[in-house]
C-alpha cells in the first residue's frame, strides 16, 4: 500500500478528499492540523458560554491511503492539474506504507475485565485469569456490550450479587447479550434476549453458543408472559418511555433492573415508573447509576 500526503487550505479539504475517494480510487482518506504539536495548534471542539470554534483547520494534512504507487501518483499529479486547486495544494510525499498486524494491534487494545475477584469477560484469545470461576468469552463486535462500559459492569455486577436459578428471565435491549449470558452462568434457566438490531440478535446468539448456554434471541415481539427478573441496559429516554411495557413484563414480586442511566436523570425514571413499582438507585459508577425496583404482589 502507498500514501499519498499533501497538505491543503481549509477550503481545499472537502472538495479534494471527494475528489480522492469518488474520482481517484483512494482507498480511504484522513485530515489532520498540519499545525499540531506547534503554537499554531488549534482546537476545533468549543467550550459552553465561548466563541463557536472554526470549522476547519487553516491548513489541514491529508492522508491518501492507495493500493499501488502508480495510483498515488497518479493522484497527485492530477490533483496538481486543477487549475483551481494547484495554487494551493502541496504534495509532501508519496511513500510506501508498512504492513502491520491490523488483527493482533486491535486485539491488543482488549484485555479481561473483572467484573468480581471470581467472574471475569475474557476475550476468545486471552487466558482466564486463575481465580476466575465463571467466565464469559465475548469478542468486541457490532453490537454494545463488551463489558468495559460502567452500565454494562453495573449489571453484571448485580446479577453476580443475586445469583440464584430465576425461573424466567428477559433481557431487553440485549446488544452482545452479555446480560442473558452472564443470568445463565449464574444459575437462570429460561432466557429470552431481545433487541430491535437484527445484528444484535445474531451477536446474541453466536455469543450464547460460544459460551454453551441457552439463550433465546430474537426481536422484541418474541417478550412474552411474566418475567420474575427483567433486565434493560439502553439508555434514560427509550427507558421512560418503555416504563409501561418492561413494567408489564415483571412478575408479581419480580425485580426489574434498569442501566444506561446518569445520576441527574434518576428522578425522571423514579417518576416515570413510579405507577408500577419504586425504583432505587442501586450502584454508581463514573456518574452513570443502577437503577432497581421490585414489583409488590
Amino acid at each position: 500500500m502507498f500514501e499519498l500526503v499533501l497538505q491543503a487550505p481549509q477550503e481545499l479539504v472537502e472538495p479534494v478528499s471527494d475528489a480522492l475517494i469518488d474520482e481517484l480510487d483512494a482507498l480511504s482518506v484522513s485530515v489532520e492540523d498540519a499545525d499540531a504539536g506547534t503554537g499554531a495548534e488549534q482546537a476545533l471542539f468549543g467550550e459552553p458560554g465561548m466563541p463557536e470554534p472554526p470549522a476547519g483547520w487553516g491548513r489541514s494534512t491529508l492522508r491518501a491511503l492507495f493500493a499501488d504507487e502508480a495510483a498515488a501518483g497518479g493522484a497527485a499529479a492530477l490533483l496538481l492539474a486543477q487549475p483551481d486547486w494547484a495554487p494551493g495544494l502541496h504534495i509532501e510525499a508519496v511513500q510506501a506504507v508498512a504492513e502491520q498486524d491490523w488483527v493482533r494491534i486491535t486485539q491488543s487494545q482488549f484485555a479481561p475485565v473483572e467484573i468480581t475477584p471470581e467472574f471475569w469477560i475474557v476475550p476468545s484469545w486471552h487466558e482466564a485469569p486463575a481465580a476466575a470461576q465463571r467466565v464469559i468469552r465475548l469478542d468486541p463486535g457490532l453490537a454494545f456490550g463488551t463489558g468495559t462500559h460502567p452500565t454494562t459492569r453495573m449489571c453484571l455486577r448485580w446479577i453476580a450479587g443475586h445469583a440464584k436459578a430465576w425461573p424466567r428471565v428477559l433481557d431487553y435491549g440485549c446488544g452482545s447479550g452479555i446480560l442473558a449470558i452472564a443470568a445463565a452462568l449464574h444459575g437462570a434457566r429460561e432466557i429470552d434476549a431481545v433487541d430491535i438490531d437484527d445484528a444484535a440478535v445474531a451477536a446474541t446468539r453466536a455469543n450464547a453458543a460460544a459460551n454453551g448456554v441457552s439463550v433465546r434471541a430474537g426481536r422484541p415481539e418474541a417478550a412474552s408472559g411474566a418475567y420474575p427478573l427483567v433486565l434493560a441496559n439502553i439508555l434514560a429516554t427509550p427507558l421512560k418511555l418503555l416504563a409501561p411495557l418492561l413494567c408489564s413484563f415483571v412478575a408479581p414480586g419480580g425485580s426489574l433492573v434498569l442501566a444506561g442511566i446518569l445520576e441527574r436523570q434518576a428522578a425522571e425514571l423514579i417518576t416515570a415508573y413510579a405507577p408500577a413499582l419504586a425504583l432505587r438507585i442501586a450502584d454508581s459508577e463514573d456518574g452513570w447509576i443502577l437503577m432497581t425496583g421490585r414489583r409488590t404482589g
